[in-house]
C-alpha cells in the first residue's frame, strides 16, 4: 500500500537561515578579519513525502544548510526545525529520525565486513534484533549488495561503497533521508536501479528526500521540486520544467537525414542550431510552449527524409547557470 502525502505535515521548516564564517584575509600585519556569509536569510519549508533537489555551484551554500539541517553547524540567525525538532537542542533525538549520505563522510566501519556494519548500525539505532536483520536483508536485496556482504568495506568499489552507505542511511527507516551526491562512480544500470530503490521508498515508507548532486539525471528522475542556490540565497523554488521556462531553455530535436539539405534553416518556431556530417544531422532548438516535437518533425518530414530522431531535454547544468547570470 502506497504512502499517501496529503496530510501535509511539514518535516523541514527553515525561516530567516543564516549563517556567517570569520576568516583571516592577508598575511603579517596586514591580516584582517572578514565576515563571509554561506548562507543568507534562507527561507523554505519541505512537506513530508516531498522529493526536493536542491542545487547549486560550488560554494553556493548547500553544504552548510545541510550542516544546519542535522545539528552539526549552529545558525547565526533564523530558525531551523528538521521532524519538528531544533536540531541543536535535540540532536540525539534527531539522529534516530534522519538519515544522512554526506559527502566522504562514510558511516561504515573501514576494516570490517559490511555485514557488520549493519548489524552495529542496527544496534546503535536500538533496532531489536530480529527487525534489524529483515530489514538488512530487504535492503541487501532491493541494491543487490549480497555479493558483498562479507567484503571489507576498504575493499569495495566507490559504487559499491555507495550502494552501502545509502542502505545504511535508511536502515533504521527514517522520515527523512538527505542524498549528496548518492550516484557517483555508479554505471549508467546501477544508477537506474538505484533511483528506482528510492521512489519505490519514497512511495512505500512516506521517506522524504532532499538531494544535492551534480548529476542532473538524478533531479529529473527522483525529484518533483528543485531549490536553486546561489552565494547562500534562494534563487529559484519550483518545478524542474518551471525552472527551465524562467530562463527560455529550448529542447532540440536532432534529426539524421537520408540525403543532406539546406531547407531545415529557417523553420517556423525552430532554430537550426548545428549542421553536422554534411548536412546528414541537424539540430534545431525550439520552445516547447509554443511548437510540439511532433509539429516540428512533421514540417521536417515535408522538406526532407528523416532516417531517425531523437530529442534532447535542455541542459540543466546549463539552466542554472543562465539563472545565475539573469539574477546579476
Amino acid at each position: 500500500m502506497g504512502f499517501d502525502s496529503t496530510a501535509g505535515e511539514t518535516v523541514i521548516d527553515i525561516d530567516g537561515l543564516t549563517r556567517c564564517f570569520t576568516r583571516r584575509t592577508g598575511k603579517g600585519l596586514r591580516s584582517r578579519r572578514a565576515v563571509v556569509t554561506a548562507v543568507d536569510a534562507m527561507s523554505f519549508r519541505v512537506e513530508r513525502g516531498a522529493a526536493v533537489g536542491y542545487i547549486g555551484a560550488n560554494g553556493a551554500g548547500k553544504s552548510t544548510t545541510i550542516k544546519m539541517l542535522t545539528g552539526i553547524l549552529v545558525p547565526t540567525s533564523g530558525s531551523v526545525r528538521t521532524c519538528g525538532l531544533e536540531p541543536i537542542r535535540q540532536r540525539r533525538e534527531l539522529a534516530s529520525r534522519i538519515g544522512v549520505v554526506f559527502g566522504q563522510r562514510s558511516q561504515l566501519w573501514w576494516d570490517l565486513p559490511l555485514r557488520e556494519s549493519f548489524t552495529i548500525l542496527a544496534a546503535i539505532h536500538r533496532l531489536e534484533p530480529a527487525a534489524g536483520r529483515l530489514r538488512t536483508a530487504e535492503l541487501v536485496e532491493q541494491l543487490e549488495m549480497a555479493d558483498t556482504l562479507d567484503t571489507p568495506v576498504r575493499q569495495l568499489s566507490l559504487g559499491q561503497r555507495m550502494r552501502a552507505e545509502v542502505a545504511a542511511a535508511l536502515l533504521h527507516s527514517p522520515e527523512l533521508i538527505i542524498l549528496d551526491e548518492p550516484t557517483i562512480g555508479l554505471d549508467v544500470l546501477s544508477k537506474q536501479r538505484l533511483r528506482e530503490f528510492l521512489r519505490a521508498e519514497r512511495s512505500e515508507r512516506g521517506t522524504t528526500l532532499v538531494l544535492t548532486t551534480h548529476d542532473m539525471g538524478d533531479i529529473e528522475r527522483l525529484c518533483d521540486r528543485v531549490l536553486v542556490v546561489d552565494h547562500g540565497r534562494l534563487a529559484y523554488d519550483g518545478s524542474l520544467p518551471g525552472l527551465g521556462a524562467t530562463v527560455g531553455a529550448q529542447r532540440m530535436l536532432v534529426v539524421d537525414l537520408t540525403a543532406p539539405t539546406r531547407a531545415l534553416d529557417g523553420l517556423p518556431g525552430a532554430e537550426l542550431i548545428s549542421y553536422e556530417a554534411e548536412g546528414m544531422r541537424q539540430r534545431l532548438a525550439f520552445d516547447a510552449d509554443t511548437t510540439t516535437a511532433a509539429q516540428l518533425l512533421a514540417e521536417v518530414s515535408a522538406l526532407a527524409e528523416v532516417r531517425d530522431l531523437s530529442i534532447e531535454e535542455p541542459d540543466i547544468e546549463d539552466i542554472v547557470r543562465r539563472l545565475y547570470e539573469s539574477a546579476r
